[in-house]
Order: structure tokens, then sequence, then C-alpha cells
């Protein structure tokens, strides 16, 4: 219900609006969904920086290999 809204909100409050008035601009009245929006973290952002030191290590203990 509410994923469709959730770049637009992000657009919006990075471009200096509160999130109070983006969230009630959207139709967001409910605190679930309010709530949903508030607290979204894009987790991809923080698990990439482990992937690449894996890949890494990875490629690392293949060349000790060999």
């Amino acid at each position: 219900m509410i994923a469709d809204k959730f770049d637009t909100f992000q657009n919006d409050v990075k471009a200096g609006k509160e999130p109070q008035k983006v969230l009630d601009e959207l139709g967001l009245e409910r605190y679930c969904c309010r709530r949903m929006l508030l607290t979204a973290v894009e987790s991809i952002q923080q698990i990439i920086p482990f992937y690449e030191a894996m890949h890494k290590r990875n490629q690392e203990v293949q060349n000790e290999l060999e």
C-alpha cells in the first residue's frame, strides 16, 4: 500500500521538506503506514562493503592456493 510512495517521500525529504508534511501530502494518515516510511533503511548500502570485502578475501585465498 505504501511502496509506491517511498521514492516520493525520500526525494521530498532530501529536498528539505519536513517529513510530517510530506506524509500528509501523500495522504498517509494511519500511524502504521507513516512509521514504515519514517523508519525505512536501505540496507543494501550497508551490506555492499561486506560483500566486496568477502569477494576480495576469496580472491586472495584463491591466489595463495595457486
